[in-house]
């Protein structure tokens, strides 16, 4: 199955079956190195919290306590495998499919040796750097306490969040059916922009490396 399949798949698993058992599952493979961004899973259930089904302050919390578990099994693995071994498995292309490869890896050691413990934290926050950030911290042997209290609160500020988008815009639903055509618009514009942005970036890129060379 491609990986696009298996997260379809499990996306739809996900959307008939939205509980608090669910979640905890959902935000512990987000956190790990599985490609599951936390936006498909929290808002759904912020839904089902505005409509009584769950309670937002146990979305938050159970979210929270299912990142911590995901951030600590790269912690773990990476803590006892070492650096190598780490950066062996990110060229192999079962990492590739789970897009990880070893330019990630790096870019998330550089971000923590730059900022420390404190990147557990507000790493949390940043894509691209939130799924991987627990990997150099097993690396750099980082105590275990500190690593879990980090990596709690950056994963509770994140949890909150999107709670608290899910939440409002479902309350507002009426708003945003009237100003759907506009809202569209404004996000396909958006969209437009980021494009052009990736495009710039890649050749940005592509003129560094042949000036390199």
């Amino acid at each position: 199955m491609l990986m696009s399949e298996w997260f379809a798949a499990l996306a739809a698993w996900y959307m008939a079956h939205i509980n608090y058992g669910s979640l905890v599952v959902m935000m512990a493979i987000e956190s790990s190195f599985l490609p599951l961004p936390s936006e498909v899973v929290i808002p759904p259930a912020a839904w089902k919290a505005a409509q009584g089904d769950l309670n937002p302050f146990l979305i938050v919390l159970v979210g929270t306590a299912g990142s911590v578990m995901g951030a600590l099994f790269n912690y773990l693995l990476s803590r006892y495998l070492g650096r190598a071994i780490v950066y062996k498995l990110a060229d192999t292309r079962i990492a590739h499919m789970m897009m990880i490869n070893r330019e990630k890896v790096e870019h998330a050691e550089a971000y923590f040796l730059k900022f420390g413990r404190s990147s557990t934290f507000v790493g949390r926050l940043i894509p691209g750097i939130r799924h991987l950030i627990s990997i150099p911290a097993g690396l750099a042997r980082m105590r275990l306490r500190d690593f879990i209290l980090f990596t709690a609160l950056g994963a509770a500020l994140w949890t909150s969040i999107l709670t608290i988008l899910g939440y409002s815009i479902y309350t507002q639903r009426d708003l945003l059916q009237k100003y759907y055509r506009e809202l569209s618009l404004a996000l396909l514009f958006v969209g437009i922009l980021f494009v052009i942005y990736l495009v710039y970036k890649g050749l940005k890129k592509n003129n560094k490396k042949r000036n390199q060379q």
